[in-house]
């Protein structure tokens, strides 16, 4: 794969600035329905250098489908690698000893201009996650930090055990919250885009 994508979810943009690795408008030759992601485990990826003319040329094109980027098939053994870490110990090795003194010099270029200590000031506003929810009432609470990404049902709707009730993004995943009983959707405490906390009630259910 000759083009990396790193436009997604998060922006990062690790070692140049790159076409998309997300396209969730329309399945291309690249982008198969269901797998909106360029990227396979153990892909190699391999830069080339374009202008940034090219670049919005080719930004503009690929999720529309009229740019398709160079894929070759490969296969990955392990003992080669291995191998290839074993012909290589003593360069990784100086690589990686220049990498710490680097750091270490670059720390101690911090301390004497007095930029090495931090101080935590920004206040966060505190989020209730308890909420008192009349007799009868189960919450269904979020697993972990992260963004209200999209409600799945809406006041009145019968839940099953296990059905999906909405999904929180976090790290770039999609984390499905499901009922852990039958019920009925009483309330929803948060909306599509809301910041949440572990623990934070999100839907209320009559059991």
């Amino acid at each position: 794969m000759c083009i990396y994508g790193m436009e997604g979810p998060g922006g990062y943009q690790f070692v140049g600035r790159t076409i998309q690795m997300w396209n969730r408008d329309r399945v291309t030759d690249v982008f198969e329905t269901g797998k909106p992601w360029l990227l396979r485990f153990f892909d190699q990826v391999r830069f080339y250098l374009v202008s940034a003319g090219e670049l919005m040329d080719l930004r503009r094109d690929f999720p529309a489908g009229r740019f398709t980027p160079k894929i070759e098939q490969g296969s990955f053994k392990l003992s080669d690698y291995l191998a290839f870490l074993e012909a290589e110990s003593s360069s990784i090795h100086d690589f990686r000893t220049m990498q710490r003194n680097a750091f270490a010099a670059e720390r101690e270029r911090w301390r004497i201009a007095g930029l090495d200590v931090t101080e935590a000031t920004v206040s966060v506003a505190a989020v209730d996650t308890e909420i008192a929810l009349p007799d009868g009432h189960e919450a269904v609470v979020s697993p972990v930090t992260g963004s209200l990404w999209k409600l799945e049902v809406a006041v009145g709707d019968r839940v099953e055990e296990g059905q999906t009730l909405l999904v929180v993004e976090a790290m770039k995943m999609e984390i499905h919250v499901a009922s852990t009983f039958a019920g009925t959707v009483m309330a929803l405490h948060v909306k599509e885009g809301q910041s949440v906390n572990p623990g934070q009630t999100l839907v209320s259910v009559q059991a």
